[in-house]
């Protein structure tokens, strides 16, 4: 049976580098890392984590909590931070939180007490007892998609210029009366997206009407009733503007059972991307999220702070990509 010492061998490094890739002990070059992998199953090596955690007292198991079956955004999301674990070493333990407060509390505290050795959130809009949890029990914890307040290493997308453009295309081609479908109130996702609809509107000399803004509840239910809404107002919008992909389906379904077309009669242009984005009629005009890259990335900042526990917190933005099809009434470049 090979052993760890075959594996430097034959990967020509120290059997401390071989422990720091197994382990993710410590940040490895991407070359020797991929010498490691390679001994590793050319020799057939299989590594021992649970004697390694009874002298370690790790587990080489990250908790994810993230909604992924409420809500198909963060699938992406758990992709990336699987990829990211298994390059790393770790196994995942996963609970869906459902984006509610006390179910969120409840499934840090089950994979807190299945011993693994940090989590990865994306938070609720009521965080404030996950927090506490999280501080009490001291444990090494990375947020995502969601910012909270206080010393934590977080990753999430750009969301303030990724809407602005959405708004400042829509009035380009001639819209003045845009609305927003925002997400639930209280996330930080929300209140940056509101900001950034603001910002296009004054960038392109059109008045804020807050009875434009709706709330969706970051849901489709929420948006298709928020847009059946705006499609009663005395002067309804021109175009919309849904914050993210499930209520980009909610307000979809609204115009469909109003009989109004997309974007003939309504222009529509969402954030987030999606799979199935460029199979509609018309196909869909978002801002996508690099959404497995922020998976990735704090999957990676996680296996850095367990490194160095006492480094500086870090929060990591990424950018979108504005993706012009035809939803939003005016045909894309060629």
């Amino acid at each position: 049976m090979a052993t760890m010492v075959d594996v430097a061998r034959r990967a020509g490094v120290s059997v401390a580098t071989v422990s720091h890739v197994l382990n993710g002990t410590r940040p490895v070059r991407p070359a020797t890392r991929d010498a490691v992998r390679a001994a590793i199953d050319e020799l057939g090596y299989t590594h021992n984590t649970l004697a390694r955690s009874l002298v370690t007292a790790r587990t080489q198991s990250i908790g994810l909590a993230v909604s992924a079956t409420s809500n198909p955004y963060f699938t992406d999301i758990l992709q990336g931070v699987e990829s990211s674990a298994l390059e790393h070493g770790y196994s995942l333990l996963i609970a869906d939180p459902h984006d509610d407060p006390e179910h969120e509390l409840r499934a840090v505290r089950l994979l807190h007490e299945r011993r693994v050795d940090g989590l990865v959130v994306a938070p609720s809009a009521h965080p404030e007892a996950l927090l506490d949890q999280v501080r009490r029990a001291g444990i090494p914890t990375v947020f995502l998609d969601r910012l909270v307040d206080g010393p934590y290493d977080q990753v999430c997308a750009e969301n303030e210029e990724p809407v602005a453009d959405l708004v400042t295309h829509l009035a380009a081609a001639g819209h003045t009366r845009i609305a927003l479908v925002a997400g639930a109130h209280g996330l930080s996702t929300t209140t940056e997206r509101v900001a950034g609809f603001r910002t296009g509107l004054e960038r392109a000399g059109l008045p804020y009407e807050p009875a434009l803004v709706v709330g969706g509840d970051s849901r489709a239910e929420g948006a298709e009733r928020a847009t059946a809404g705006l499609l009663a107002l005395d002067a309804p919008p021109t175009a919309l503007v849904t914050a993210n992909n499930a209520m980009t389906m909610g307000a979809l379904r609204a115009l469909r059972s109003a009989g109004l077309r997309v974007p003939d009669d309504m222009a529509l242009a969402g954030f987030d991307g999606f799979a199935w984005a460029d199979l509609f009629e018309p196909r869909l005009t978002v801002a996508e999220q690099p959404s497995r890259d922020i998976g990735a990335t704090a999957l990676r900042l996680l296996v850095d702070r367990l490194a160095e526990p006492d480094r500086a917190p870090r929060t990591v933005r990424l950018p979108c990509t504005f993706v012009h099809r035809d939803s939003c009434g005016c045909p894309p470049p060629a």
